[in-house]
């Protein structure tokens, strides 16, 4: 199977916690803190349900929710709707920077998400939190918690990943209630989540003294 490259508008993730992440704009993309939202960011400075991008033939338009915090567009607050541009910055109070990007087309390739490269037995679309082990779709889907700590070991194919950026990727910034049991008893759930699609081949590796890595073989 051959990956297209999608003419599909998205959105980066720069400077925050979401840092690195992407998400397509196929009709809109409601931001926030609440983990009903399609990108949820976990900060307390954004509100529940913090701003909206819109997708329609006229283009991409971004509106702010009534948060408390504001919305920026180009460093500026707005309190009307406006339409986006190639390249423009979108800021969620004063959490996370975002970059705006009309199509996969216009990226170097060196830059496109590592499921658009080439193909891995595990792909992760981190915009509708779906997961694909072997060609078939993990359903259930997995809960919050273990997709946040797929994608990050997925951002950093074949490095060890420190145990605390783990935490700080699954639970947010306020991880000193946190143990590492917790952390351990969620490595267990992810591995048996993937082991009911592909128990032959460990993906998630624990690095003793260092930290767990991914591990994602090709498909071929």
């Amino acid at each position: 199977m051959v990956h297209k490259i999608s003419e599909t508008p998205f959105l980066i993730a720069q400077s925050g916690p979401l840092e690195g992440q992407r998400w397509l704009i196929k009709n809109q993309l409601v931001i926030g803190r609440d983990n009903s939202c399609d990108v949820v960011v976990p900060d307390r400075q954004v509100s529940r349900q913090h701003a909206r991008l819109s997708n329609s033939k006229a283009g991409v338009t971004l509106e702010d929710m009534d948060s408390k915090n504001g919305t920026f567009h180009n460093n500026r607050r707005i309190n009307t709707v406006v339409t986006l541009v190639e390249g423009d910055e979108v800021q969620i109070a004063l959490a996370q920077d975002f970059i705006f990007v009309s199509s996969d087309a216009t990226l170097p390739l060196e830059d496109l998400a590592l499921e658009v490269i080439c193909e891995r037995c595990l792909r992760l679309d981190s915009g509708s939190r779906r997961v694909w082990l072997m060609d078939e779709e993990l359903e259930p889907s997995l809960s919050i918690l273990q997709f946040n700590l797929l994608r990050k070991l997925y951002q950093h194919p074949g490095e060890v990943v420190s145990r605390m950026d783990v935490i700080e990727a699954v639970w947010g910034v306020e991880t000193e209630w946190v143990s590492e049991q917790a952390l351990d008893a969620l490595v267990r759930r992810l591995r048996d989540r993937l082991a009911e699609v592909d128990s032959s081949h460990d993906y998630v590796i624990t690095v003793r003294g260092h930290g767990l890595r991914l591990e994602n073989p090709s498909s071929d």
